[in-house]
């Protein structure tokens, strides 16, 4: 990361993008904690841009030494002016990672070794990503270091490096959850790789024997953590048989055997963690406590514990493994093979990932779709419910768009694939749905933070228990010790910083797999926690489909002549609005006149040059702005407006060439989806830039208030004053509603809308209907009551195993069930989510 800055005179002036600042106390404390370090000068700290600026003098601190410090306080600094080709970028798949904890500890052991930066782990997709400094460390001193911590990394293709990093952050750099206010931040924008805060990751899991990469085919029973227990299993029930049949006097020092080769590769990953910096990682608990155990004569114990730890351990892989499965089933949608059309007619069959744009390919009925295209011929219904959760087919002809993954049900189809396979929509969703479990939620930020906290504690209170006792109550030294050990052994909060992130992931699993797209915990916690949600009108609550119903042109006009150039000025843009336009000048074979100079003026109409003369197609309220006159046309504009139409006035060469009136239908489930909204508690609001007249005939017949005629910053202040009241939602489809998305708690964008509103949305209904979006909220708020569940599952156990082995009740062989059995206890709970259905 040591690019070359700015210099001045006094210094190297040096910029960051900081992620995971939430208010003004995370200013506070960067700027106070960059400013302390020596040589460092004019700090600037900028919350809504997530931007810190310093000037470092020569001598001083470095701009390693600036991101060290930033690190220390629980954000992720990038540096924005360094040369990207400076370090080159590598990838790994990393087997055997579980949790968060894991996450943790291969991040820190990377992180430690120099010329590292910016690492990125992905639990859900088993990816690091990182780069390199030349000359500092190589690739394979990683792969040792990875492998020394008991995973096994894999050497992933430079070509996949570009869909690992993207967003893997925590949400809350483009949007606040905590009801500040971001709207500035575009998630399209952001490089967020790798966002990790470091909170809690030095206590966690054991994950001694890793599974090989042979493993991802094997039955759980024969990976290489399975192996660890049959053998461990063997050594316990065996050393125990041999006991009955040997004299007492042997008894001890076979399971002290035992225990001492069943803690050999527990040990090694201890001292592997121990260096790479994570001291107090669950093998080093587990280890001492054992070792103690064996000390006071209580080998027996200790050698079911090791076999206990391993057993927990290799059900929580299996788990991990079931909920990494959800996201990764999203994968079968595609097909293996796919029917490339050669020029001559002929067809080659070859893998969907083959295929390039502009390629055409040939799907038969009963065919999945293989790629994202256009129809070129052939009429069929399409079933879209593996991708979008539509379970109704669609029909679609010549020049309507598909999309891979859908099933074709009856007639053939030529299809030209207008996205690389890379791109596509099934590698998309998969790629949003990795990158967002790897994000955290909230919760999840504060169950890490609390369990730095936990562990020291309990390793405190594990040894008062053992000193103090003797002296106050009477213990003996080996009662007092024993129960210390025990102690140690619930110390680990892994259960509770799983629990969490488990259940996350499994909701956003079961989600995706049902059209409902959340790129982050943040966003999937904000949800269910609404109290308005706000729409645009056009393409959200109407089916974005409208026609033009009405042609008024003006005298000296004709019908012909104003098609015509309301059509120029309108061809090539996406909005419902003027593809409305465009459509019925061609059904009425109208000409277009050559057109240049196209521009929009957002929120009040489009402009262009149109045969040499200046033409506007906008709203009434536009065209009295430009001091157009509408004559007797206003009172068809009012007209038209209270039959719920939408009016939009012709300027030619700034006076009035006419008025054209369109009509856009509800959408069949509106009227269904704000009802459902209701019956949750939450208050539904339409913000549209049509017309009040319009607005207020839509609305009521969708049982929803309204706020009408908004400009783009109208709704950005009605969002904000919607905000200062509570969480709020905001649906929309279109590039206008972009700045809404973003500055609203959590923006939802409708599938079938424009790349710009899914990209800043923090969320997306693919099946594109407006009771998604009460599904959204139900799907949060299963997920958050899991998350509770979870958590209370994981502080109970050990709060109850803490009482009972201090008052002599439990031992340790119950000591580590209260840590690996809770572990296994919330995932499996977590997993339910997976079976989520709307309405359930």
């Amino acid at each position: 990361m040591d690019g070359t800055g700015t210099e001045r005179k006094q210094g190297q002036s040096v910029t960051w993008r900081v992620e995971g600042m939430d208010c003004a106390s995370c200013v506070a404390k960067v700027e106070k904690a960059v400013t302390h370090l020596p040589g460092v000068t004019d700090v600037t700290v900028n919350l809504m841009a997530e931007r810190l600026g310093a000037t470092l003098a020569p001598g001083g601190a470095t701009p390693a030494a600036v991101e060290g410090q930033i690190s220390a306080l629980g954000y992720k600094a990038t540096r924005l002016d360094a040369p990207a080709a400076a370090s080159p970028e590598f990838a790994w798949h990393v087997d055997g990672m579980d949790c968060a904890s894991c996450v943790a500890k291969v991040e820190g052991a990377v992180k430690r070794l120099p010329g590292v930066s910016d690492v990125a782990v992905n639990l859900m997709a088993e990816r690091l990503t990182l780069r390199l400094e030349p000359g500092q460390t190589d690739p394979a001193a990683v792969e040792h270091t990875i492998s020394a911590i008991g995973y096994t990394p894999r050497p992933l293709p430079a070509s996949s490096i570009a869909k690992v990093a993207p967003h893997a952050a925590d949400d809350e750099a483009g949007h606040d959850y905590a009801a500040h206010d971001h709207a500035g931040h575009d998630h399209g924008d952001h490089d967020h790789a790798g966002h990790d805060h470091g909170h809690g990751g030095a206590f966690g899991h054991s994950h001694a024997d890793h599974d090989d990469p042979a493993d991802a085919t094997k039955p759980w029973y024969a990976t290489g953590k399975a192996r660890l227990v049959w053998l461990l299993g063997a050594l316990v029930v065996g050393v125990h048989a041999l006991s009955l049949v040997v004299p007492d006097r042997l008894t001890y020092p076979l399971f002290l055997a035992a225990t001492l080769v069943a803690l050999v590769p527990f040990g090694r990953r201890a001292f592997a963690l121990a260096r790479a910096g994570t001291p107090f990682s669950i093998e080093t608990l587990m280890v001492t406590a054992a070792a103690g155990a064996a000390v006071i004569g209580a080998a027996e114990e200790a050698a079911v514990v090791v076999l206990l730890f391993a057993l927990g351990e290799m059900l929580e892989n299996v788990a991990a493994g079931r909920a990494r499965a959800g996201i990764k089933a999203l994968a079968s949608l595609m097909p293996r093979t796919a029917l490339r059309l050669r020029p001559d007619g002929s067809t080659e069959e070859l893998p969907p990932e083959r295929l390039a744009v502009d390629d055409l390919v040939l799907v038969r009925p009963g065919d999945r779709v293989p790629c994202d295209g256009s129809i070129e011929e052939g009429q069929s219904a399409l079933d879209e419910s593996p991708v979008t959760g539509e379970s109704v087919p669609v029909s679609r002809g010549p020049g309507e768009a598909v999309v891979a993954g859908s099933i074709n049900a009856d007639g053939a189809l030529r299809i030209r694939v207008t996205r690389a396979a890379t791109d596509n929509t099934i590698a998309r969703i998969i790629r949003m749905v990795e990158e967002a479990t790897a994000s955290r939620a909230p919760t999840q930020r504060f169950i890490e933070r609390f369990s730095t906290y936990w562990t020291p504690g309990a390793m405190v209170v594990s040894l008062l228990v053992i000193l103090v006792p003797p002296f106050l109550l009477g213990w003996d030294w080996w009662t007092s010790v024993y129960r210390g050990l025990a102690v140690l052994l619930i110390a680990c909060p892994c259960a509770l910083v799983i629990s969490v992130p488990a259940a996350m992931a499994s909701g956003l699993s079961a989600g995706a797999r049902r059209g409902l797209l959340i790129k982050g915990g943040a966003a999937l916690e904000e949800m269910g926690a609404a109290k308005v949600v706000a729409f645009d009108k056009t393409g959200t609550l109407t089916a974005g489909h409208p026609k033009v119903t009405d042609v008024l042109p003006a005298g000296g006009t004709s019908e012909t002549d104003l098609l015509a150039l309301a059509a120029g000025v309108e061809q090539g843009s996406s909005h419902p609005l003027a593809k409305a336009v465009v459509a019925a000048a061609e059904a009425r074979g109208v000409a277009t006149p050559p057109v240049s100079d196209q521009a929009a003026v957002p929120g009040k109409g489009v402009t262009a040059t149109v045969g040499g003369r200046k033409v506007s197609v906008g709203s009434p309220r536009h065209a009295t702005e430009s001091g157009a006159q509408l004559g007797g046309l206003a009172e068809a504009i009012t007209r038209l407006e209270n039959e719920g139409k939408t009016a939009v006035v012709v300027l030619a060469d700034g006076a009035t060439a006419g008025v054209l009136a369109l009509r856009d239908e509800p959408r069949g489930d509106a009227a269904e989806g704000i009802a459902a909204l209701s019956k949750l508690g939450i208050h539904s609001l339409m913000l549209t830039g049509d017309n009040a007249r319009t607005g207020a005939a839509i609305a009521k017949g969708l049982g929803l208030d309204v706020k009408a005629e908004l400009l783009p910053d109208g709704k950005l202040r009605e969002i904000g004053a919607l905000r200062s009241a509570g969480t709020v939602v905001m649906v929309g489809d279109g590039i206008n509603d972009a700045p809404a998305l973003a500055a609203a708690s959590v923006g939802v964008a409708m599938g079938g809308g424009t790349d710009v509103a899914l990209e800043t949305a923090d969320a997306a209904v693919l099946k594109d209907r407006v009771s998604g979006i009460a599904e959204l909220v139900g799907l949060s708020r299963s997920t958050m009551a899991n998350v509770k569940a979870n958590v209370a599952i994981a502080v109970g156990l050990k709060a109850v195993f803490l009482v009972t082995t201090l008052i002599g009740v439990t031992g340790l062989w119950p000591a580590i069930i209260a840590d690996t059995g809770a572990t296994v206890l919330v995932t499996l709970n977590a997993l339910r989510l997976l079976a989520w259905k709307p309405g359930a």
